[in-house]
């Protein structure tokens, strides 16, 4: 009994777990091992072929462009919503290169919210997880920061747009 309190303690007394603690598998079959992006701010949004927020791949990839060396930014296709992405890995993946130039990571299609939501869209949208901040996602495109140390800093909706003051003031 004392051993599991003060295992208990431990990890409470440590915080919230961070980002770094996932590994998913990449739209290509590889492994996306989030420990390898310690010392850089992420960007993961969730994202849909057939949205009509589907143009911010390419504001996306001029923000990887840009701050490239201090940002990593990671797609998950979804068809959470509308069905706005009925397509598989390969096409998905074909898709982002073929009509936007996508060159940044990009995970396997995964499910955003519900039953069956991904892991990692729990521990992002979840106060008792992230230690954070609770976040509802609401449609496509919705944005999460982390900062350099893989915690929650800050959920952009949809509408922000990717190169926007509100994100990129937060990667000067």
């Amino acid at each position: 009994m004392i051993k599991l309190l003060i295992i208990a303690m431990t990890i409470f007394a440590a915080g919230p777990a961070n980002v770094y603690q996932f590994k998913v598998p990449s739209i290509d079959g590889a492994t996306i091992d989030f420990s390898k992006f310690k010392g850089k701010k992420i960007l993961i949004v969730n994202t849909a072929s057939k949205c009509g927020y589907t143009p911010q791949y390419v504001e996306l990839e001029k923000l990887h462009k840009a701050y490239g060396s201090k940002l990593v930014i990671i797609g998950f296709p979804a068809n959470n919503f509308g069905g706005q992405e009925p397509g598989s890995n390969a096409e998905i993946n074909d898709f982002c290169k073929k009509n936007y130039g996508v060159s940044f990571i990009m995970a396997e299609k995964v499910s955003v919210k519900g039953e069956d939501i991904h892991p990692l869209f729990k521990w992002l949208t979840n106060k008792t997880d992230n230690g954070v901040m609770d976040a509802e996602i609401k449609w496509n495109f919705t944005k999460f920061l982390l900062d350099e140390k893989g915690k929650l800093l800050a959920v952009y909706p949809s509408k922000v747009s990717p190169m926007s003051e509100e994100i990129t003031n937060q990667l000067q």
